[in-house]
């Protein structure tokens, strides 16, 4: 039995796909060869394994070679954990939470948090209401406080600032940052500023000792101004964290939080015409390509779903979509939450665009296709059936909230 050759489905899976992280650790690697002149020459790259921390080893004893090394490699690899039991000081963070989950600039500033608190202070995250995210160990964070309740729901900026001058209270931080955006951010971080008198750094997007370089000038000039205590970080401020994973320990105010009396009442979001969000600031994409034959049927899809239309490079050139809805590298690029890709093989230059989204959903006939590959969830079919389908789910959900409701 020991000589009966056995195939590993996943590993082939994965060194067809060249989308997957362990693309390159499955191929084969040729450690000699005949150079042009006739000698001999050795791949010093080609030997060793991927060891626990995701760190190369070298294996002398031969024990790593053969299939063991590519076994080795699929094995999912476990971060060294970061602890402070014990933090001499705090840097607080206010991520956005866009949709209940940490966005790439909510990761980009736990990032600069973690260069901040150094190996003596820990990063605490304030979060406000409900969230759906589970990735905080892998993001930086080590301490988290939920502040839930209803008066956090909606816009709330007034009771915010109140729950955030209470955490300032107990837990002193060195430093708070804020993502400078439009998602409440920069707002709340303006507002929480004011509260305690302080003047913050805007549009940050470095950090050198103790020195801020942030974006002035419609853009145009850096401004360098002494590190203050009140951030407000610009996207792409640091490299998210990647390399450890962290503790995420619960905390707790030690003062009930009163409710405060509220000037501004929020009278919920307000509709606005999907077609409408330009494509880089839509959270919800419904993206059409060549394997889309009923245009009519996929406009009243994507109007159904409530999603910004965009194309694949081939629909646009072909007439069906206008030019300014080209998803890719040699259109728009585009950080959604969700991207629905009806029809679209996948080139190159379209997964560069759509790089950015957090998920994916592919749409396809062919299950061998690169957006397949990329895809985080697939549907193998006609897509003219899948959609109309889709819109019966849709239509079917929204009157049962509507019976519910009533």
């Amino acid at each position: 039995m020991s000589d009966i050759i056995r195939r590993d489905p996943r590993a082939e899976w994965i060194a067809r796909n060249r989308l997957h992280p362990l693309h390159a650790a499955m191929q084969p690697v040729q450690h000699s060869w005949m150079g042009p002149n006739g000698v001999i020459r050795k791949n010093v790259h080609g030997v060793g394994f991927i060891g626990p921390n995701g760190i190369k080893r070298i294996d002398r004893s031969g024990a790593q070679q053969g299939g063991a090394a590519k076994r080795t490699a699929a094995v999912e690899v476990q971060l060294p954990l970061h602890q402070v039991p014990a933090p001499a000081f705090y840097i607080n963070v206010v991520p956005d939470m866009v949709g209940g989950r940490l966005s790439s600039h909510d990761r980009d500033l736990l990032g600069l948090a973690r260069q901040l608190a150094g190996d003596d202070g820990a990063v605490l995250a304030v979060v406000f209401g409900e969230h759906k995210e589970n990735a905080f160990a892998t993001a930086g964070v080590d301490r988290l406080l939920v502040l839930d309740g209803h008066e956090f729901d909606g816009y709330s900026p007034e009771q915010r600032v109140h729950g955030l001058r209470a955490v300032d209270n107990q837990f002193n931080p060195r430093h708070w940052l804020l993502p400078d955006s439009r998602s409440g951010g920069g707002e709340l971080g303006r507002r929480f500023a004011a509260s305690l008198k302080e003047r913050p750094a805007t549009r940050v997007w470095q950090i050198k000792g103790q020195e801020c370089i942030g974006r002035a000038g419609a853009g145009q000039e850096d401004l360098a101004r002494p590190l203050p205590r009140m951030i407000l970080a610009a996207a792409e401020c640091a490299d998210p964290v990647s390399e450890t994973r962290h503790e995420v320990l619960p905390v707790e105010l030690s003062t009930s939080l009163a409710r405060s009396l509220p000037r501004i009442e929020d009278l919920g979001a307000v509709a606005v015409d999907p077609g409408a969000i330009p494509m880089a600031e839509a959270e919800f994409i419904f993206s059409g390509g060549n394997g889309v034959k009923d245009w009519a049927l996929f406009h009243q899809t994507a109007a159904a779903l409530g999603a910004t239309e965009g194309a694949s490079r081939v629909a646009v050139d072909d007439g069906f979509m206008a030019r300014d809805r080209q998803v890719g590298a040699s259109g728009t690029w585009v950080t959604a939450r969700v991207y629905v890709a009806v029809g679209i093989s996948g080139a190159i230059q379209h997964l560069q665009g759509i790089g950015a989204c957090d998920k994916v959903v592919a749409i396809n006939l062919d299950p061998g296709c690169d957006m397949i590959k990329r895809a985080d969830l697939s549907v193998i079919g006609e897509s003219a059936a899948i959609l109309q389908a889709l819109i019966v789910a849709v239509e079917a959900y929204r009157h049962g909230a509507k019976r519910d409701a009533a």
